[in-house]
């Protein structure tokens, strides 16, 4: 009882200090002072206090858009474990409604998009979908791989033993899914070299331009959401890159939340050092995250 409400507090408390500490990073590179480290939470704040504006061309579908992806990738959340703790859900197969819940959420965002009519938001949609259709498969054979090495069919089962009795007869496997993982988190957060999340470059934008007809609240679920995926994708690559299975009590929730806080420097860091890749060369990128869960789910099966 007490590791599902720490559980539950962690994921309705951290998920926008992650994003704090990333702009942080990126302003120390730059010679900046930088926002605030709890600005995000100020920005949901302030954003929960607005009024919201709905076009007359909308429908019910750009208005349920924000709502369906938070709630898809809250469930999500309650199905990942935290350091060497359970998960609040889970079962046999949940791995596959893990992945379908992030899809779910992909699905109503673009099609909210492409409610509003106009074909900037459209252009937006499309690419986010192009890279969906790259990504996705990434993370499909990873769970597939790690069910295969584990014998589970559930996360909590899976991850537990990829990060506690799998590393020392599994290592090489483990390293190739821990680096297509992160090369996933990257893109599915719309991180640098894939996205910048601050660009306002018409030209340029994916994810920032699906959302940039939404106000008020939904605009701050949008937020929200986007934090949440950036924690519960940070949680899956340090489950199979930490052996958090051999930490328990205390130790695995201080020695998790502390690798989270080291994956956004971490993720600040790479944001800072590279540039944004062309978009003809993102494709590559992720067949290349592609190939190497491939072989990863190749060395599973030998």
């Amino acid at each position: 009882m007490i590791d599902t409400l720490i559980h539950i507090l962690l994921l309705l408390i951290m998920p926008p200090l992650l994003l704090g500490v990333i702009n942080r990073v990126k302003a120390v590179f730059a010679g900046r002072c930088g926002p605030p480290l709890l600005q995000p939470y100020f920005e949901l704040w302030r954003l929960l206090r607005k009024g919201s504006v709905f076009s007359s061309s909308t429908s019910w579908v750009f208005r349920a858009g924000p709502l369906v992806s938070l709630a898809a990738t809250l469930t999500a959340a309650l199905m990942i474990p935290f350091g060497g703790h359970g998960s609040p859900i889970s079962f046999a197969g949940d791995l596959l409604l893990f992945a379908y819940l992030f899809a779910l959420a992909r699905f109503f965002t673009t099609v909210a998009a492409l409610d509003t009519g106009s074909s900037f938001e459209g252009m937006g949609a499309a690419r986010e979908v192009t890279f969906g259709c790259l990504a996705e498969p990434v993370l499909f054979i990873v769970l597939v791989a790690l069910a295969r090495e584990s014998g589970f069919l559930s996360l909590t089962g899976a991850l537990t033993y990829a990060s506690g009795g799998m590393w020392p007869s599994g290592a090489a496997p483990l390293m190739l899914m821990a680096v297509a993982l992160f090369i996933l988190f990257l893109v599915e957060n719309c991180r640098i070299p894939f996205d910048d999340p601050t660009t306002h470059l018409e030209l340029t934008m994916i994810h920032e331009v699906m959302v940039l007809d939404h106000s008020g609240p939904a605009f701050g679920a949008i937020l929200y959401a986007a934090s949440l995926k950036l924690f519960v994708l940070g949680a899956l690559v340090l489950h199979v890159a930490l052996p958090f299975g051999a930490m328990q009590g205390w130790l695995g929730w201080i020695s998790f939340i502390a690798s989270m806080v080291l994956l956004a420097i971490l993720t600040g860091v790479v944001e800072s050092v590279m540039a944004r890749l062309k978009l003809l060369k993102i494709p590559q990128v992720l067949l290349m995250a592609l190939s190497l869960a491939a072989f990863a789910l190749l060395l599973t099966v030998r």
